[in-house]
């Protein structure tokens, strides 16, 4: 394979028809038999990657030019919102500050460090962040929706227990906990958002809560928006787990590489299923 048919397999695994802005290719590479794919990739693991045999490095979070510009993927979390039932304005400007911040953070980051080493060691490199984060995102979705489509007045412990059946969840050390409500508190209208580059902010899971959900499914969370929504009381909140979830989402992309012949190693956190 070549690092044009790794991404286009990524893509379609996705249903995605176009890369969005955290997703490309780094640096082009043909003849390539043996990739690593990890959560995190750093010099440390393109050398690695060189040693084990690999001609190519895929990084989840994304390096190069896709770690600059991953603020502009946010702009999906806006249509995500209007699904829930947040008016599409609302969503708009509940976002905006948040993305002007990590816009900030990007643009001052060391971001091609990685890109420089695999250049020097002669190796593709690409980055897959988007299209695994919403195979994460549906995948869990569906997951819950079939669960509880006749129980609405599931708990939030059962919906725990229900992620702990999922592998990655299952065998990852950081295991799905509830930040905002209690085991015995009613979940009510769950919603999954895990996709759209990185946290929306406050603002934008208190849009959420105002249009009806009773739960977020979410990777990850600061503590600003863990403090802000338990002051306001408006609803529950269940962590996933980041590195979980995000292996949830690239191994459904390594099947698929694996289908076409590809041998991957999976590294830097992915959690085999």
């Amino acid at each position: 394979m070549n690092t044009t048919e790794i991404f286009e397999t990524a893509l379609k695994a996705a249903n995605l028809t176009k890369a969005p802005a955290d997703s490309g290719i780094a640096l082009a590479k043909d003849h390539i038999t043996k990739a690593a794919f990890g959560i995190d990739i750093d010099t440390a693991e393109v050398m690695l990657a060189k040693q084990l045999g690999c001609q190519c490095v895929i990084t989840h979070h994304p390096q190069g030019r896709q770690r600059v510009e991953m603020f502009e993927v946010m702009d999906n979390q806006i249509e995500r919102m209007a699904k829930a039932g947040v008016p599409i304005n609302k969503a708009e400007k509940a976002l905006s500050k948040r993305k002007n911040i990590v816009e900030r953070s990007m643009h001052v980051a060391n971001y091609n460090k990685a890109v420089n080493a695999a250049e020097l060691l002669d190796m593709g490199f690409m980055s897959i962040h988007s299209p695994a984060d919403f195979l994460a995102e549906d995948y869990v979705q569906h997951f819950l929706d079939e669960r509880f489509a006749d129980k609405p007045q599931t708990k939030l412990q059962e919906v725990v227990d229900a992620l702990l059946e999922i592998s990655e969840y299952q065998k990852s050390f950081s295991q799905p906990k509830i930040r905002i409500g209690k085991p015995e508190s009613y979940a009510g209208k769950i919603f999954v958002a895990m996709a759209g580059g990185t946290s929306g902010g406050a603002e934008v899971y208190k849009a959420y809560f105002e249009a009806g959900v009773g739960t977020m499914i979410l990777m990850h969370a600061p503590e600003d928006v863990i403090d802000a929504i338990t002051e306001q009381n408006i609803g529950n909140i269940i962590i996933a787990g980041h590195m979980p979830s995000d292996s949830l989402g690239i191994n459904q992309i390594i099947v698929q590489l694996e289908k076409s012949g590809l041998e991957i190693i999976r590294m830097s956190g992915v959690i085999k299923p």
